[in-house]
């Protein structure tokens, strides 16, 4: 495909060149005012330096690119008629979008405070990175925008996320060359082998060299333009070349990259659609090189500037104090003409705003970037249809997720038409035991298919690719867009999107103070093939930390719950594809286990979060126990429940109380988090004053965290994972970390005051026992007996 660079500015005529470069000098110019000004926006009088913010803050080098891209992607909104949404990648470009939506007017609709007016303009001024204001990047409070600017590597699989199944929408993504360096942006450029050009949108990548990140040079930056070429034609992409420093010949280029870059997409949307074509295409992306601070200083103190990497951030640092500087600024200022772009009251004159489309077309307006306002309420199947039964607790064994599978297949059937929720997962739905959705929809394919494949589909919803930063940033952009979804991962290996999550829990708790912001589908993570049953894989696949990560975050935003059966599975899953605006991990295994409770009495149990299970305990008369055997996730309550029936069996005059704990967070005080117990409530379940044991799934200083404010917190003694971990037995896992079921009864024994001297011989039992599983493991390979034939009525 020919390069498209420097050329000539005879692409357009004179008068849309013209208002081209007036839109784009007047976002320039407010850009820089959103840098340094609090008042005079219109440098009515003479700059001085009480117009200046007193901390210069911000990121101008990026900016006239994205100045650039916006004004360009305006055009095509109007003149193509597409609907269209920016993923803005280049972190601290806030300037340039905020400008750009001030200039299109969303921005003062949405905030009628910021007028757009010279009022208006000196709020916006005023308020960038300004106490009380809006931060230096593209965040929530910025209409149009569904992607954070405040961390680098996920604008491209945040794009091809908000693209899928969404035919009509066109998905810019602008992607900072410092960005392209980063593990997750280089995994995302892969997505182009799951877009369906039937039923998906289409992206358009536009990666902006301006050659340096905040003191380095880039590396794409630095390579041949063959070598470039070659890279981007292997990522399955066509590029498209702008490049210069003559702002009239670049506004040209662009106008015709644009052009072309739409109708070779339409062609292979054509193709694909209305004559069935199935060979995979070469998408076109725009490689845009400007220079980097581009119309800014071109020397500051007798050291070059524009075009280095000392425009990154704030080219002139010391305005107020530096006479120079506050000339050399005013100059800056005054070369973008505001004159000719603003009116006596300060409002955008007409030719600013003739490449600006009308209404909803108007990239800071559109539904897509709102996603509340598109999404629909999941059609669940009723649960009845896939819960096990259950006639007594303990006696029957079923995977759970697999049994989540059966339902996850009918929310695929009952979506098929609408075709608005998608499983994504790193390579493992089938691992997970969740292959039954493939009965109601295959694994999104674009790409070559051989014989031997299964479930490929180029229709397909599910998406496996073995990049959970990919998974991540697809399944965000789909639901930020109005749609639903479900993460499944193992669980040692989510931590690979430990800083995404936390990005996607802030872009939550922001929105949900902005009133213009509808509520969004929750992230929802399936956590599987857990730490304790890792048989195969061992000590490299067994971390449960994830848990711990997510409940430092906002506790308005993120739920975690661990269910310990199938049909709690069923019921927690049920309640988490319903909700909005949450971060929600659900730990749940994939081997099998016990079935505890029947439907009714999971939704129940799970309507409480954690509850007294009273046919597993044994108390005394008076209701009041000896000890509480607390237990939270599929092993610790299995082993809980095996400690119980131990102890009913050799000290039946103990009166022992079992407390499943399914919701995590209900363990924090009230005033933490909107699930937390009263103190009344935590004691009633608990006691204040007798010995609880707990069994915990992840790390066991987590439920002290959560738990130390609380009345009888010196009688909790949690057991759970400690590092132990290696290719082991399923039992011998717990034996390792002191969480099995005759450790379980010793604690029981050590800690119930006068129990050590009478329950001496029990206790010796137990540990006797723990010696023989020893010897039994090194000799045989297999767990005892009594533990792998082990059921409630044993």
């Amino acid at each position: 495909m020919p390069d498209i660079h420097q050329g000539s500015a005879n692409y357009l005529d004179e008068a849309e060149l013209a208002a081209l470069d007036a839109h784009w000098r007047a976002a320039n110019y407010l850009a820089v005012g959103q840098i340094y000004l609090t008042a005079n926006p219109l440098l009515r009088e003479p700059l001085k330096p009480e117009h200046i913010k007193p901390r210069l803050l911000g990121h101008w080098g990026t900016s006239p690119g994205l100045n650039l891209v916006y004004t360009h992607l305006n055009r095509v909104a109007r003149g193509h008629g597409k609907d269209t949404i920016c993923v803005w990648g280049p972190g601290h470009g806030g300037p340039a979008v905020l400008a750009n939506s001030w200039l299109e007017g969303t921005y003062s609709e949405t905030y009628p405070d910021v007028s757009r007016d010279a009022e208006g303009m000196a709020r916006l001024f005023r308020q960038f990175s300004f106490p009380g204001g809006v931060p230096s990047h593209v965040a929530p409070e910025t209409p149009g925008s569904i992607h954070e600017g405040g961390e680098l590597g996920y604008s491209l699989s945040h794009a091809y996320g908000a693209a899928l199944d969404n035919p009509g929408l066109l998905v810019a993504s602008v992607i900072g060359d410092g960005e392209a360096e980063t593990g997750p942006l280089a995994a995302s450029w892969h997505s182009n082998k799951f877009l369906d050009p039937v039923h998906d949108g289409a992206v358009l990548p536009i990666l902006h060299l301006n050659g340096y990140k905040i003191a380095n040079p880039t590396v794409l930056a630095r390579l041949p333009r063959d070598e470039l070429d070659d890279f981007l034609r292997g990522l399955g992409h066509d590029p498209l070349h702008v490049e210069g420093d003559d702002a009239l010949q670049v506004h040209s280029a662009m106008a015709r990259a644009m052009d072309t870059a739409l109708d070779r997409i339409s062609a292979i949307q054509h193709g694909a659609r209305e004559q069935g074509v199935t060979e995979r295409k070469r998408w076109p992306m725009i490689l845009l090189r400007t220079p980097k601070g581009w119309t800014g200083p071109a020397e500051v103190d007798g050291v070059q500037v524009e075009g280095t990497w000392r425009a990154h951030q704030v080219p002139l640092s010391s305005v107020r104090e530096n006479p120079d500087h506050l000339r050399q600024l005013e100059e800056w200022l005054h070369s973008y003409r505001p004159a000719e772009l603003f009116d006596d009251r300060g409002r955008p004159r007409e030719r600013v705003l003739e490449c600006v489309p009308a209404g909803p077309r108007r990239l800071g307006a559109s539904v897509h970037a709102n996603g509340g306002l598109l999404v629909q309420d999941l059609p669940i199947p009723p649960l009845e249809r896939y819960a096990v039964p259950v006639d007594k607790p303990g006696m029957t064994l079923h995977e759970p997720t697999r049994v989540l599978g059966d339902l996850l297949e009918g929310v695929m059937e009952n979506t098929a038409e609408r075709r608005d929720f998608r499983l994504v997962g790193p390579d493992e739905t089938a691992s997970n035991r969740l292959q039954a959705v493939y009965g109601a929809t295959g694994k999104a394919w674009q790409a070559r298919t051989l014989e031997v494949d299964e479930y490929l589909d180029r229709h397909g919803r599910v998406m496996e690719i073995l990049s959970e930063h990919t998974c991540q940033g697809w399944l965000e952009g789909y639901l930020l867009t109005g749609r639903h979804g479900l993460f499944s991962c193992y669980e040692a290996f989510v931590h690979i999107v430990d800083s995404m999550v936390n990005q996607h829990i802030k872009w939550l708790r922001t929105s949900r103070r902005l009133p213009w912001r509808r509520p969004i589908a929750s992230l929802n993570y399936l956590l599987t093939s857990h730490v304790w049953r890792q048989d195969s894989n061992g000590f490299s696949h067994q971390d449960p930390g994830f848990i711990d990560h997510v409940l430092n975050k906002s506790p308005e935003v993120v739920r975690v719950y661990l269910p310990p059966d199938a049909n709690t599975l069923l019921s927690v899953a049920d309640h988490v594809l319903r909700s909005r605006d949450y971060v929600n991990v659900v730990v749940a295994g994939k081997q099998p286990c016990f079935d505890w409770l029947t439907l009714e009495q999971a939704r129940g149990h799970c309507a409480r979060g954690a509850g007294i299970w009273d046919w597993a305990g044994a108390e005394n008369e008076s209701g009041e126990p000896d000890v509480v055997l607390g237990c939270a996730g599929d092993v610790p309550t299995l082993e809980i429940l095996a400690a119980a029936q131990l102890l009913r069996r050799h000290l039946p005059h103990l009166a022992v109380r079992v407390v499943n704990v399914v919701d995590l967070a209900r363990l924090l005080p009230k005033e933490e988090h909107p699930h937390g117990m009263p103190d009344a409530e935590f004691d009633a379940l608990f006691t204040s004053d007798k010995p609880v044991i707990f069994a915990y799934h992840g790390y066991p200083w987590l439920i002290h965290r959560l738990a130390y404010r609380r009345t009888g917190h010196a009688n909790l003694h949690v057991r759970g994972y400690k590092e132990e971990g290696t290719t082991t037995t399923p039992f011998d896992m717990v034996v390792r970390n002191d969480l099995d079921r005759y450790r379980l009864v010793m604690d029981v024994i050590d800690r119930v005051p006068g129990l050590a001297v009478r329950a001496a011989t029990v206790r010796q039992e137990m540990a006797d026992v723990r010696l023989r599983h020893h010897a039994r493991i090194r000799e045989h390979g297999t767990d005892l007996p009594e533990v792998s034939e082990w059921n409630w009525n044993s």
